[in-house]
C-alpha cells in the first residue's frame, strides 16, 4: 500500500481583503452620504470619514496586490508545455 500525500487545501484569492474593505466602504458610503434615515443622522460624520478611508485603502490595496502579482509571474520561469 501507497501512501499518497493529502490534497491541498484550496487556496482563498488574495483579492478577498480588498473586495471586503471596498464593501464596507460602500456600506458607509451609503449611510454617510445618500440614505434619509434620520437614525443614521447621529452617526453621519463616522460614515462618511470611514467610506473615505476604506474605499481608498481598497483601492491602493487592490492596486498593490496586482502589482505583486504581476511581479511573481515576470520572476517566475517560463512554464514549458510539451517539451
Amino acid at each position: 500500500m501507497s501512501k499518497q500525500d493529502p490534497p491541498s487545501p484550496p487556496t482563498i484569492s488574495p483579492y478577498i481583503f480588498p473586495v471586503v474593505l471596498a464593501g464596507m466602504g460602500l456600506w458607509c458610503l451609503y449611510d454617510g452620504w445618500l440614505t434619509s434615515d434620520p437614525k443614521m443622522q447621529e452617526y453621519l460624520l463616522f460614515n462618511r470619514i470611514g467610506s473615505v478611508v476604506l474605499l481608498l485603502w481598497a483601492a491602493i490595496d487592490a492596486v498593490r496586490t496586482r502589482r505583486l502579482e504581476r511581479e511573481e509571474a515576470a520572476a517566475a520561469p517560463p512554464d514549458r508545455c510539451g517539451g
